[in-house]
């Protein structure tokens, strides 16, 4: 499995409702950018919200992820409400 589709799998696994949007800063497949967006991240510092994101991604950082630079948002927050 590519390293996005793992990526996509093991967010979606651990955030069923987000709305994920990963791009490759690279083209080398070990730099990517993103959006997460959860309604589960409600109440959450964002702290929280990373940490919750890179629990997910687990063991692929930083083997085969070297750097993931992304925001974590709630649906109103990502509509700039």
């Amino acid at each position: 499995m590519d390293t996005q589709a793992e990526m996509m799998r093991r967010l979606q696994a651990a955030l069923p409702d987000a709305r994920i949007t990963l791009n490759d800063m690279t083209g080398g497949g070990d730099h990517w950018e993103g959006l997460v967006v959860s309604e589960s991240f409600a109440g959450q510092t964002r702290i929280a919200r990373y940490r919750a994101v890179y629990a997910a991604l687990g063991d692929l950082m930083p083997i085969r992820v070297h750097a993931f630079t992304f925001k974590a948002l709630t649906p109103a927050e990502a509509a700039g409400d």
